[in-house]
């Protein structure tokens, strides 16, 4: 799941409650300290907590502790025409036109 992805999973208007530790992405809807997707007014759900948990009053073996859904990933980008060969090879094509036209 991507970080946009993960976002979606806020715990609000009936969405589960997300968090992503280390990597690995968690459930935490079950728990009362996360309702509506906030815990403790400090951290929301939908976001990646690795660098927030090194500062927190717990240990991550506490989030360890529900379901984990899966990995969080890198967003992908979309491949465009400018990252193909194709605009390289009209140019190409274009310069042995003129070369073409001047050379013969």
């Amino acid at each position: 799941m991507t970080p946009e992805e993960l976002a979606r999973f806020n715990g609000q208007n009936g969405q589960p409650a997300y968090v992503a530790v280390g990597g690995i992405i968690y459930d935490v809807s079950a728990s009362p300290f996360w309702a509506k997707g906030n815990h403790e007014g400090a951290h929301q759900a939908g976001c990646d907590l690795t660098t927030e948990l090194k500062s927190a009053p717990h240990i991550t073996a506490v989030v360890e502790r529900f379901p984990s859904v899966g990995r969080l990933t890198e967003p992908t980008q979309p491949t465009s025409a400018s990252g193909s060969k194709l605009p390289l090879a009209i140019a190409a094509l274009a310069i042995l036109a003129v070369l073409f036209f001047f050379l013969r």
